[in-house]
């Protein structure tokens, strides 16, 4: 690649990684990278561009993942000879190179067992008979479908399913939950967006999230067009200083929040901070959205729900304990508040499709599901095991029964480049900047997702050479 195109990065208006990202597939668009054709190192573009290599790894992993460039393990990073063509996408923030997948399938079907490359962005769940439950009832549905089959959705056919969620959440914390408080939706993340899309008012709305969050809380405000406001954490949580600080100056209108399961980080609220923030949330009158999508096993702390019920939404979905493929989630309202909620469900799709209203019904009542989830912790926790003795040297949060770990880079390791090199190895992780807004200090970590669609002998080995890259940072960063 000729010098003469190395764009100038120094008025950059955004992000320079988002900007030299943009200049990259202007150049393949216009030919002045030809297919096939080999891409300089990602240390010696930042040193033409006077930026660091991190922002060019940032650069080069978005277009890997757009398909226009192709990092072949050993040989370097190429332009694809079948580039794909986003002339007609407009070139800002949400153009489809730039924009993460908020989950993404990392053990395609029919795929998984041993594998080099193993994808750890987003956990998949280990088969542990869950499938043939589902077929047995799929099947069952299909010769007697309880809701039938010419039907929309409507509230009397979906209420045994309501009816069903509402006995699986009896034992969680939560407070009490009737039928009439669920909402069926189609995963937890439409569930989010639905309480949104009820709740905010206004021309700009304000959200507020922790400064470390899922990516799904900010895109699903975005959306909407809110603005998002970050709000400082601590090893507990939510800084309750912080949040009043942030909700006095911005007139916040929900807060979202994962307490019992914090994503990215697999922390945990301990039930005296959740009092501070329900005391503030009442001061400053904003609603709590309490996402426990990750949480596999019987929390024991009160949810927000319970210790405030009056303002507090509770999002769960069976992606994380069974299945993602049905897209199953649920949201429960605060009491007299479902007419609300229900109604942007209603306007959005009518309800949740009939076939899987009736198949969540038998799911949830079958007398073997709490066998399977309890099959698919001890999976998970075989996993998560051999991730922690590999790594254990290093500054590793975990838990046995969540499908993350959350590394501390050593020093000498930037996110950006150690998530380079570790897909040049044949695993893919996230890195920290995937969960922070866009104005956050920079830090130095990286979320790796339990992947049990693969042999546990690929995962440990994938685990293995992470161990190796984090033994030998490179010494220009160390410099």
């Amino acid at each position: 690649m000729n010098t003469i195109w190395f764009p100038d990065l120094s008025n950059a208006q955004g992000p320079k990684y988002l900007t030299l990202a943009d200049a990259l597939r202007d150049a393949i668009q216009s030919g002045d990278l030809a297919r096939g054709e080999k891409l300089p190192p990602v240390r010696e573009v930042a040193y033409q561009l006077g930026i660091t290599p991190g922002t060019v790894a940032r650069a080069y992993s978005r277009l890997v993942d757009a398909g226009c460039l192709e990092a072949v393990v050993g040989r370097g990073t190429f332009v694809t000879l079948t580039a794909p063509d986003y002339s007609d996408n407009p070139r800002d923030s949400m153009s489809p190179i730039f924009e993460d997948a908020i989950e993404v399938d990392s053990t395609p079907h029919n795929s998984g067992g041993s594998s080099y490359r193993v994808n750890m962005i987003s956990p998949h769940l280990r088969n542990v008979g869950q499938s043939a439950l589902i077929k047995k009832l799929l099947a069952e549905i299909a010769q007697d479908p309880p809701s039938g089959v010419m039907h929309y959705p409507s509230r009397d056919a979906s209420k045994p399913a309501r009816q069903a969620v509402a006995r699986w959440l009896s034992a969680a914390p939560i407070g009490p939950v009737t039928a009439e408080e669920v909402i069926l939706t189609n995963g937890g993340q439409n569930a989010i967006l639905l309480i949104l899309q009820a709740l905010l008012r206004g021309r700009k709305p304000t959200v507020l999230v922790e400064d470390l969050a899922y990516p799904g809380f900010r895109r699903a405000a975005e959306l909407l067009r809110a603005d998002v406001v970050s709000v400082a954490t601590d090893k507990n949580g939510l800084i309750p200083e912080a949040l009043e600080e942030a909700a006095r100056a911005h007139d916040a209108q929900i807060l979202c929040t994962s307490p019992e399961v914090h994503n990215p980080t697999c922390g945990y609220t301990p039930e005296a901070r959740r009092r501070e923030i329900v005391e503030i949330a009442r001061r400053f009158n904003f609603d709590i959205l309490e996402d426990d999508c990750y949480q596999m096993s019987v929390a024991q702390t009160p949810s927000y729900r319970m210790l405030a019920p009056e303002r507090s939404w509770f999002v769960a979905s069976l992606s994380k304990t069974l299945t993602p493929a049905l897209r199953i989630g649920f949201a429960v309202t605060p009491p007299n508040k479902s007419a609300v909620l229900r109604r942007a469900a209603e306007h959005s799709f009518f309800g949740l499709a009939t076939p899987l209203a009736d198949l969540c019904s038998k799911l949830l009542s079958h007398p073997d599901t709490p066998k399977v989830i309890d099959a698919v912790r001890v999976e998970t926790g075989k996993y998560v095991r051999a991730a922690v003795n590999i790594l254990g040297t290093y500054d590793v949060n975990w838990r046995e029964d969540v499908l993350f770990l959350w590394l501390t880079l050593p020093e000498g390791w930037r996110a950006n480049a150690f998530c380079q090199a570790a897909e040049a190895e044949g695993v893919q992780i996230r890195s920290a900047e995937d969960y922070q807004g866009r104005t956050g200090p920079t830090l130095h970590a990286v979320r790796i997702a339990i992947n049990a669609g693969v042999s546990l002998s690929s995962f440990e080995a994938a685990i293995g050479r992470l161990k190796v890259l984090l033994d030998n940072p490179p010494e220009q960063i160390m410099s």
